[in-house]
C-alpha cells in the first residue's frame, strides 16, 4: 500500500465525490467519527474492516485504486439502492397483479409533477 498520506488524499476524493464531510462518511460506513480523521491527517493506517466496510458501501470504488491508486474512481456509475439517480426510469415494470392503476404522477427535479390518469388520458401539471 502506498503512503498514509497518499491514502488519505484517495480517501478526501471519495468523500467529495459523495459530497460528504467526515463524519457523513463515517456515519456511512458504521466507523468511529474519530477514525477518519486519524485516516486523513495520514497517523493511521487504514484496518481491513475499514477498507471492507468503504468497498461495500461504495461500488464505484477499486480495491486497488482505494490502496494504491492504480485503477480509476470511479470505476462505473453508482447503482447503489441508496442512489436515486441510478434507478432506469425508461425501463417498463413488471406488473403481475390484476390491480388498476389509479394514476401515474412523475415528479421533475425542479419540483413540479405531471399526473397522468388512465380514466381520462391527459394529465394535470402543477
Amino acid at each position: 500500500m502506498s503512503s498514509n498520506i497518499e491514502f488519505a488524499k484517495r480517501l478526501k476524493k471519495v468523500m467529495d465525490y459523495y459530497q460528504l464531510s467526515a463524519a457523513a462518511f463515517a456515519d456511512r460506513i458504521d466507523v468511529q467519527r474519530s477514525s477518519i480523521s486519524h485516516l486523513l491527517s495520514g497517523r493511521n493506517k487504514p484496518s481491513l474492516d475499514f477498507v471492507l466496510k468503504v468497498l461495500e458501501e461504495f461500488k464505484t470504488i477499486e480495491l486497488y485504486w482505494l490502496l494504491n491508486g492504480k485503477g480509476i474512481f470511479p470505476k462505473e456509475k453508482d447503482t447503489s439502492p441508496n442512489n436515486i439517480d441510478a434507478i432506469d426510469t425508461k425501463r417498463t415494470p413488471d406488473i403481475t397483479h390484476s390491480d388498476e392503476i389509479d394514476r401515474i404522477i412523475i415528479f421533475y427535479k425542479n419540483g413540479t409533477f405531471k399526473q397522468y390518469s388512465p380514466e381520462k388520458y391527459e394529465y394535470e401539471k402543477s
